[in-house]
């Protein structure tokens, strides 16, 4: 499939909308808890096991786009919506097929195997494209598209329980609900396949026109042997690892930090204090990562990273003291977990270029991966041994909270070593064959210092 190209006249402000339609959409997997007391009552599942097709979505999310990025630099943006389109819509179809026939491996295999590799594509598939329409802007197109994946759960959990209650939580309702998202997530994502176009010359000129961040261009090949890559790698897996250690429990969390208090946290407003760290991640995706176009992109890091530590600080100090406080400082890590995944894109087109920057993203995705594992497994693992060992409420956290703290230190350090990449990286700038045809035998250019 050919990268479809925008014929003249054509507003780059519909490439955002394209993307848009695949984030929301794919986002859905932020809204998976939705399904988990049904599953476990339908098919006599365990909380772990329930959990499991969320799991394995989000390690082929990162498997996928890592593997899946040179692939969708080379056949452009349709082609890996298209991709994220039938994986994702056959996923749901999957796994709607085992909840009807009570096999719960097919409804891992389907929403967990074959919709995670929907994700992966889906998600890295309109960075590169955003970053070439709007250079000017890189922070904000990103967010734009990115700020979908952090609110499709805010569509998808309210619509996914009244189709539960309209069709039972039965495996047969569960069924049909999974069959509705197949087929509503594939016409929605349809709309960003027919959509998105890139900017005129883009493919004519791949590998060979001058980068729109002049002389940065660093292959994908060339950009995971550089300590750039590996710290931005280590700075995304820390941030995420501290803002998922949140969401991933915060409705016992919060209850737990004031069950002992004369004003204990009921379910409802936990749930409540769920769906505005969804909002706060939301929001933090486009607010911060517009902010890193005017800041830059280290700056607004050493936001996240050195006043997160803070904001973990003053839950572990005082969270237990002031319901405000605890919920104010946990939306502003929550907007920074949001803020990270938008705003890196940005930061490794600074670094790398557009040249492969969506195949390089896909690659640094695996840090998400691995914080995905490490952020709940650090809070679970040690809240059940502080309660093993008798402690209650807050006291439940505040190691974990302390773990937190070292990670976004060490994050910090990362980004404080990067520095603009070594030209010995870069590719020269060859003209395209028609130029040269007109120019005669030009020497390429050697790229200039990052």
């Amino acid at each position: 499939m050919s990268p479809p190209v925008a014929p003249p006249g054509w507003s780059r402000w519909l490439v955002p909308p394209a993307a848009l339609s695949v984030h929301l959409s794919i986002g859905q997997a932020y809204a998976w808890s939705v399904f988990k007391p049904p599953l476990e009552s339908a098919l006599g599942l365990s909380g772990t096991q329930s959990a499991l097709p969320f799991q394995l979505g989000i390690v082929m999310l990162g498997l996928s786009a890592a593997f899946g990025g040179t692939l969708v630099e080379r056949n452009g943006p349709r082609w890996a919506m298209t991709v994220a389109l039938v994986c994702f819509s056959s996923g749901f179809l999957l796994a709607a097929l085992g909840a009807a026939t009570e096999q719960y491996w097919l409804i891992v295999l389907g929403y967990g195997f074959v919709g995670g590799i929907g994700l992966g594509i889906g998600y890295i598939s309109p960075v590169s494209t955003l970053i070439k329409w709007f250079p000017d802007r890189p922070g904000m197109a990103t967010g734009i598209a990115i700020m979908g994946f952090g609110g499709g759960a805010l569509i998808a959990s309210p619509w996914s329980a009244r189709m539960l209650d309209s069709f039972g939580t039965g495996s047969s309702g569960i069924a049909l609900a999974f069959l509705v998202h197949g087929l509503s997530y594939a016409v929605f994502m349809l709309l960003g396949v027919v959509l998105v176009r890139v900017p005129p010359g883009a493919a004519r000129t791949a590998g060979r026109a001058p980068d729109a961040a002049g002389s940065i261009r660093v292959p994908a090949r060339a950009a995971v042997r550089t300590p750039q890559f590996w710290c931005l790698w280590i700075v995304l897996c820390t941030n995420v690892t501290a803002g998922i250690g949140i969401l991933e429990k915060a409705a016992p969390m919060i209850t737990d930090f004031f069950a002992d208090t004369s004003a204990p946290v009921s379910a409802t407003a936990a749930a409540g204090f769920v769906a505005l760290l969804s909002a706060a991640n939301m929001a933090g995706r486009i607010g911060w990562s517009s902010t890193s176009d005017l800041i830059g992109r280290k700056n607004v890091y050493r936001v996240y990273l050195g006043a997160g530590a803070l904001m973990y600080a003053l839950i572990a100090l005082f969270g237990d003291d002031s319901k405000p406080l605890f919920v104010l400082c946990a939306l502003v890590i929550l907007s920074f977990y949001g803020g990270g995944f938008a705003t890196i894109p940005a930061y490794l087109k600074d670094l790398f270029g557009t040249y492969q920057v969506g195949a390089i993203h896909g690659r640094l995705l695996t840090a998400w991966s691995t914080a995905g594992i490490l952020g709940p497994l650090i809070v679970n693992w040690i809240a059940d041994r502080q309660e093993a060992a008798g402690r209650h409420g807050s006291s439940l956290y505040g190691l974990s909270f302390t773990v937190m703290i070292g990670l976004l230190v060490v994050g910090f350090a990362a980004n404080e070593l990067v520095r603009p990449v070594h030209p010995r990286h870069h590719v020269p700038v060859r003209p395209a064959p028609e130029e040269a045809a007109d120019a005669g035998a030009v020497p390429p250019q050697q790229a200039g210092p990052a």
